[in-house]
């Protein structure tokens, strides 16, 4: 599983307005709907009002590299541009499941 994580990062609450109408114009579902997609959301941080967090999380690399060659890609590079957004990129490869001395923290 391969975990990525989106900042997005705009000026006078344009980070949010995108996320907003990636929802509102059925993006975000189409992306949720993909072969290999399992986790697609956003997240506003408590202290920077500016930027906007999108958890992207797929089944494998094969399937970013579909999504990536999708003609959804340029919904949202364009949806980007129309809010002058900067980004920052986190990824994350999953190794196994939590170890077991790890478990005893968590509360479920």
């Amino acid at each position: 599983m391969i975990t990525v994580n989106i900042y997005y990062t705009g000026h006078h609450g344009a980070a949010r307005r995108f996320a907003e109408e990636m929802v509102r114009c059925g993006v975000a579902a189409a992306v949720r709907g993909e072969e290999g997609n399992l986790r697609y959301e956003y997240f506003f941080p408590m202290d920077d009002p500016e930027t906007v967090l999108l958890i992207d999380q797929w089944r494998d690399q094969a399937a970013i590299d579909a999504h990536h060659a999708s003609p959804m890609m340029g919904q949202i590079a364009a949806l980007r541009e129309k809010y002058a957004l900067s980004m920052k990129v986190e990824r994350f490869a999953s190794d196994e499941a939590l170890p077991e001395k790890d478990l005893k923290y968590i509360k479920q």
